[in-house]
């Protein structure tokens, strides 16, 4: 609940409904009023509320029942159950039913006020222990890296196999992937763990600033040079250094990593001194290694050995299947970080995550969702949330099922192949009798011109 919160009145009685909105409007919440528990429930499906002041005996559906229905619909509003028959029996009926307390009438505007600020406390103290319980567990184990597809399952498992090792490993894949994460992860596992994990981005600096930042320099070692300064594989000694984007390094900085490989060992720019380090390399790449080896642009030597291990991050477009999971994991994220309560994908919404390409990987899905939550309206995140256009893969007459979307798929490979079926059989993966098959079951009928 982030400012004042949205508060619901129900009650049968006009007077009651209208003498607590007066209350309440004057203490600046905004409030919603019904008569009746069918009439709450309507105002629940369709909008967000966080506190709901709820009469216990009303005509048609009664208190109770109306509490039962509007926590199915949303457990997270907050219900004070108003009542002028009190009984023991009633209130802790109502309690065991979720409600967070119950007023006597009559009673005052400060008893109102009393229990919503109760429940703003409690809000609040349950939104930190989420921030600190996510701030402690963030081991970065695999809890930051989602995924149940086959592929991420394979890189799940080779991190275990080689977190305990020493040996130098490669991380390959598209900008977006998560490849930090999966280099983060690495060292949380490792006998390492406790040691250092430094990051040095080798594409965003010009070679002088990566070389003076990765070994370091003394002082007066060049004009600028006033102070002397550790370098980020001194810094890194004993644990963990990940070098993301390597592709980009220049020959002559190649050079000096592969002595820190080879000898480990540095001397600091202006130094003859020479300084013993143990550090364990990650880097990582979004390039074609083999292809800069061949065009002269990465030393060979270097990428054998940098190259002891490689785990390739497959890109979002390859394992689909992970991206209602990673969605829902950036919205309970993002709802921690900006106090708010999680929201849902509608099913519009969710298709056309799953229908769009991802050019941009995880890092991209991340964004849309944070952009969703944000301006997103309601509980629910829905499709115009989302900011994609015409002209990208998502369209509105796009087919939902699977069935329809299967006929679709091979109308289309019989039409490229002019209906040869042993050639569309061969492209969709199926035997010609299974071809067959589906073409009587979805009535393909091959047209003219086709």
């Amino acid at each position: 609940m982030k400012g004042n919160p949205r508060i619901l009145v129900v009650d049968d009685e006009l007077a009651m409904r209208e003498a607590l909105r007066d209350w309440l409007n004057e203490d600046g919440y905004e409030v919603g009023l019904a008569g009746s528990g069918e009439e709450a429930i309507t105002l629940v499906n369709k909008g967000h509320w966080d506190i709901m002041f709820l009469d216990l005996k009303m005509p048609g559906m009664d208190g109770i029942e109306t509490l039962k229905k509007v926590k199915e619909i949303n457990p997270e509003i907050e219900i004070i159950m108003m009542t002028a028959y009190a009984t023991i029996d009633t209130a802790v009926k109502a309690m065991k039913e979720g409600a967070f307390d119950y007023l006597v009438k009559p009673f005052e505007p400060d008893e109102i006020q009393i229990q919503i600020n109760k429940i703003m406390e409690r809000r609040e103290l349950k939104i930190e222990n989420l921030i600190l319980r996510q701030r402690l567990e963030e081991r970065y184990e695999y809890d930051e890296i989602v995924g149940v597809s086959k592929p991420m399952q394979e890189v799940f498992d080779l991190i275990s196999r080689v977190s305990k090792s020493d040996s130098n490993i490669l991380i390959t894949g598209e900008s977006g992937t998560g490849k930090e994460l999966i280099a983060r992860a690495i060292h949380a596992n490792s006998d390492r763990c406790f040691m250092p994990f430094i990051v040095i981005n080798c594409g965003a600096l010009p070679d002088s600033l990566l070389e003076s930042e990765l070994f370091g320099y003394e002082k007066g070692a060049f004009t600028g040079a006033e102070n002397t300064k550790r370098g980020r594989i001194e810094m890194a000694d004993k644990g963990t250094l990940f070098l993301d984007e390597i592709g980009d390094i220049s020959l002559k900085t190649q050079v000096g990593l592969l002595r820190v490989i080879q000898q480990k060992e540095i001397s600091r720019l202006g130094s003859e001194k020479i300084k013993k380090v143990d550090v364990r390399i990650i880097a990582a790449t979004n390039k074609d290694l083999t292809k800069a080896i061949d065009e002269g642009r990465f030393r060979e030597d270097l990428y054998w050995r940098l190259n002891v291990i490689t785990i390739h991050v497959p890109p979002l477009r390859e394992r689909k299947e992970d991206i209602p999971l990673l969605a829902d994991f950036f919205i309970k994220r993002f709802a921690v970080d900006m106090k708010k309560n999680p929201k849902r994908l509608s099913n519009d919404a969710l298709q056309a995550l799953m229908d769009y390409d991802w050019p941009g990987n995880v890092r991209e899905l991340e964004n849309v969702i944070e952009r969703a939550m944000v301006i997103g309206k309601g509980d629910v995140i829905q499709s115009e949330d989302l900011p994609f256009h015409r002209d990208n893969t998502i369209k509105k007459d796009f087919p939902k099922s699977l069935k329809m979307m299967e006929k679709l798929h091979i109308e289309r490979i019989l039409k490229e192949t002019n209906w040869n079926i042993t050639r569309a059989s061969r492209i969709l993966e199926i035997d010609r009798q299974t071809l067959y098959n589906k073409i009587r079951k979805y009535n393909i009928k091959k047209l003219r011109g086709n």
